[in-house]
């Protein structure tokens, strides 16, 4: 679980997040599901930062049961498709949620 002080601390990144979710036009669940996925787990590497935001998004997405495609969601956030697809995974599991086995 995170703090509020995480939240304070990864603003600009939490800003970041939400411009992606406008561009995607995601619901406010989405968006919420996708914040505490990302603040579960922040990479030191700002490199880094960017993909784990990308595969939080797409995974908060499919939570909140919207259409979002890896493509997509790596467009909007400026990364490739591999970033998400390599990661997303990983963000499911560590909340304790089951990834879809399509």
């Amino acid at each position: 679980m995170h703090s509020a002080r995480d939240r304070l601390e990864y603003e600009p990144w939490l800003a970041e997040l939400e411009q992606v979710a406008d561009r995607l036009e995601l619901t406010q669940e989405a968006r919420s599901c996708a914040a505490e996925l990302f603040l579960m787990d922040v990479p030191d590497a700002d490199r880094s930062k960017r993909a784990v935001l990308a595969a939080s998004i797409y995974a908060g997405a499919l939570v909140a049961g919207e259409g979002c495609t890896q493509g997509t969601v790596a467009d909007a956030a400026d990364v490739s498709r591999l970033s998400i697809q390599t990661r997303w995974k990983d963000r499911l599991e560590e909340a304790g949620l089951e990834p879809p086995r399509w």
